[in-house]
């Protein structure tokens, strides 16, 4: 890119709007990817490593806490350092934290391996939609934001068919190793096509980073230790920790201009409602992806293989339905997208959970579709209402919150699994599918609260 500094609103056009969006979808590409398959290939890794199905969803749950826990705190240095730079950064801690991966022999080396590509995942998700703001004008913000949700759907679709392939031909330390040529092939692009983005002036706040990431390691590891039963003293000390390192954050941020920890944002009231909608979406889908390859393959006697390829139809839904969602999301209120989205994702998990005992492939698949259109219909909107309810000039906070949404709501979503995993003896798997639907509906009975507000405003 040339060496012009992009302002937010004003936005590329042409070959150069593509080729930035390129390098930010192949960045997405990378970290989505890599998280996918690693879902899939749960099962055989826990086996592998002598690991019971509750234990092993730290192979999930250290990626997601590392990320969630330093998401805020990189959207800050990003507004310092400059969103492209720091989305390189990103992808160089991710490509090293791969290899470490594979070589993992341990379930304590392959977590604190995902929890490095956690940071570096963070980098690049703390500023992607950032960037996206920076790289489309105003008014087409929405296509942007939904080609971004078409990225990371086609990542969650390549995952279970690459995992699928890689397993039926070698060992699950290749899911990683294939990363490299994938990382290499994005950091030339971060480094060629992004644009520069102004950057904020003011130090980079060091002790509300610990803070935040004390905050958010302690409740999640707090939280986990509840639901694994293990040291129950232990577990709540580290609640107290981090409720009181969480307060002590909010209560630093108080009065601050761009604070690192946005509460000012949710105090916009679209904005929380978007927040709130995304979370518990996500809340929702991580009880669906998580839970269905153990029911696949042990209550309804799936190979690995063939359990990759039967979750593939989610992502493939999403994607189907992303153009389309492209072109509304900037005309259709979220209230109406979203809320309509969320009810046939939650209608498709229901589906899912009336399957029979010798329900065919097909019948699998087609149930699984409907469920990934609806969050395909869902996510963008939902997005787009987020970063166009933040002030100008704060891209870098709204971006951070639009992955924290996700990323909390996926991190809770695989504490719920472990916890229902841990006290539920018949059938978890089935409980886990009709509390995902629980929870899509709930999302979109907030989503359409909108709706509500948006007719008192006219009114």
């Amino acid at each position: 890119m040339t060496g012009k500094v992009l302002h937010e609103g004003e936005g590329l056009y042409g070959l150069p709007r593509a080729l930035a969006m390129f390098a930010v979808a192949l960045s997405v590409l990378l970290s989505v990817l890599d998280y996918a398959i690693a879902n899939v290939a749960l099962p055989t890794i826990a086996q592998d490593i002598h690991a019971s199905p509750s234990s092993s969803i730290w192979v999930i749950n250290a990626y997601q806490m590392a990320c969630l826990a330093t998401l805020l705190p990189l959207a800050s240095l990003g507004s310092r350092l400059g969103f492209a730079r720091l989305c390189r950064i990103g992808l160089a801690t991710f490509v090293v934290a791969s290899v470490f991966c594979a070589m993992s022999h341990t379930l304590l080396e392959l977590a604190l391996a995902r929890a490095l590509q956690g940071i570096g995942g963070a980098c690049i998700m703390s500023v992607n939609i950032a960037l996206v703001r920076f790289i489309y004008p105003h008014a087409e913000i929405g296509k942007g934001i939904a080609l971004n949700g078409v990225v990371v759907a086609t990542g969650v679709a390549l995952g279970p068919t690459i995992a699928s392939a890689v397993l039926s031909v070698a060992d699950w330390p290749w899911i990683f190793l294939i990363n490299l040529p994938l990382g290499g092939a994005a950091m030339v692009a971060a480094l060629v096509y992004l644009p520069a983005t102004p950057r904020s002036l003011s130090s980079f706040d060091l002790p509300s980073a610990a803070l935040n990431v004390v905050a958010i390691g302690c409740l999640v590891v707090g939280l986990d230790s509840l639901a694994h039963r293990s040291g129950p003293v232990v577990a709540v000390w580290l609640l107290l920790i981090g409720g009181a390192a969480f307060f002590q954050l909010a209560r630093r941020q108080t009065g601050r201009s761009d604070p690192m920890l946005p509460l000012d944002l949710l105090a916009v009231p679209d904005f929380l409602i978007a927040f709130s909608v995304g979370s518990l979406a996500f809340v929702a889908s991580n009880f669906f992806i998580i839970s269905m390859p153990f029911t696949l393959e042990t209550v309804l006697h799936r190979s690995a293989v063939a359990t990759g390829l039967l979750i593939t139809p989610w992502p493939v839904g999403i994607v189907a339905i992303s153009p389309l969602v492209g072109r509304l999301a900037d005309r259709v209120p979220a209230g109406i997208l979203s809320s309509i989205g969320l009810c046939v994702t939650g209608t498709g998990f229901v589906l899912l959970c009336l399957l029979p005992a010798d329900a065919g492939n097909l019948d699998i698949a087609w149930r699984i579709a409907i469920a990934g259109m609806g969050f395909g219909i869902f996510q963008a909107p939902n997005n787009r209402a987020m970063m166009v309810a933040a002030p100008r000039g704060r891209s870098g906070s709204a971006s951070g919150m639009v992955s924290v949404a996700r990323l909390w709501g996926q991190t809770m979503g695989a504490m719920f699994v472990a916890l229902t995993f841990g006290f539920v003896r018949h059938d978890p798997t089935l409980r886990c599918l009709e509390l995902a639907a629980a929870c899509a509906y709930g999302a979109a009975l907030i989503s359409s609260s909108r709706l509500v507000r948006g007719r008192h405003r006219g009114g």
